[in-house]
């Protein structure tokens, strides 16, 4: 059967201030499409992928310290259907745990593995394609199906997988090669040439294949993850898992997964998702889910801003103003706690920002 996972363990904290190591944007009303009203983006996450399958055949991946905030968030998600990381060590393992899982639920189960970061419209059309890459599945069984985003500008925060010789799916093509982040030069020539997609971070698979696919190139955690799954569900499965989780080789599932099967020919494949998509990972990306004023100024919260262009402002505090006069592409976030200022230019740079706080005053603001 087809099973989807939502992968949501991870900490945003390119959105410092607001997102916070306690309470991660994933977990934060901050989408806003005007007929729903805010929600979370991992709401949005388990709302899209309602529209391709049952609820008992979602899943969610999180870190253990988020676990009770996602059953509040999600109260439709099975009680047995939310995965738990004691700590973090990087997608390999998170995705491996979670097709373990699920293959021990449903040997023969096909595994979509989706981001809570990202939005996208409409909706429909990932449906449509989530479809199309199951279905590449029962021609290719052994076919690891990487989502590639039609790219609209030459990104250099997005690594590209290109195409290769098309496939009997309609919209499914072999993938040639995967490409880290570019720098603008090679970012405007992969568009130029149309052959290639953004890597998006999404992947459907068998999720017996994708553990065949660590024994051959992550041995470690292929046999880590056998022993957890080898116990018993319930405390047994849950101290093995404390126990052995933290002891596996922190690394991304592209690394460990990806680029090496690439190189046989034909098993990893990708769909063309053709929509708007935005991943959701820094201010001004954040921006683009919010609506801008005349003047190019996005406005979340109580704030004016006079004779100023270009900013984007967000507080999360009711009763405070936050006022801007002759302010320019800057970003403007207020919290409780902190408030942030820095140009919109070196919003990528909030992560460095917060780094340096934690180095003065520890982990009071993170």
């Amino acid at each position: 059967m087809r099973h989807a996972v939502i992968m949501a363990g991870g900490s945003g904290t390119r959105l410092w201030p607001v997102s916070r190591a306690g309470r991660p944007k994933q977990l934060l009303d901050v989408v806003d499409d005007g007929a729903a009203g805010a929600h979370s983006l991992l709401a949005e996450a388990f709302t899209r992928l309602r529209a391709v399958l049952p609820t008992e055949r979602i899943w969610v991946c999180t870190a253990a310290r988020y676990g009770e905030q996602v059953r509040a968030a999600l109260p439709e998600l099975g009680a047995d259907r939310l995965i738990l990381e004691p700590v973090a060590r990087d997608t390999a393992n998170a995705v491996g745990l979670t097709a373990a899982l699920v293959a021990d639920v449903d040997p023969d189960a096909e595994l979509a593995v989706v981001s809570a970061d990202h939005v996208i419209r409409p909706v429909e059309r990932f449906a449509a394609v989530l479809g199309t890459a199951y279905d590449a599945l029962a021609a290719r069984p052994r076919s690891l199906v990487t989502l590639g985003i039609t790219p609209t500008s030459p990104a250099t925060g997005f690594g590209y997988v290109q195409r290769g010789a098309p496939t009997e799916v309609a919209g499914v093509a072999e993938a040639a090669s995967f490409r880290e982040k570019p720098d603008r030069a090679t970012a405007e020539a992969y568009v130029a040439s149309g052959e290639y997609l953004w890597n998006s971070g999404m992947f459907v698979w068998r999720a017996r294949t994708v553990l065949d696919a660590l024994a051959d190139h992550l041995p470690e955690s292929a046999v880590g993850l056998g022993r957890v799954v080898a116990a018993p569900a319930g405390p047994d499965r849950d101290r093995i898992l404390a126990e052995v989780f933290p002891t596996l080789p922190k690394i991304s599932v592209d690394y460990a997964v990806l680029e090496p099967a690439a190189a046989e020919p034909g098993r990893v494949l990708v769909a063309d998702l053709d929509v708007d998509w935005l991943d959701v990972g820094s201010w001004p990306a954040l921006a683009h889910t919010l609506e801008r004023d005349g003047s190019g100024n996005t406005v979340r919260g109580l704030a004016v801003v006079v004779d100023g262009s270009g900013n984007i402002v967000f507080s999360d505090d009711p009763e405070h103003l936050v006022a801007l006069v002759g302010v320019r592409d800057s970003v403007v976030v207020h919290t409780r706690d902190v408030t942030m200022v820095c140009p919109v230019r070196d919003a990528e740079r909030v992560k460095q920002l917060l780094a340096a706080t934690e180095e003065i005053h520890g982990s009071r603001y993170s």
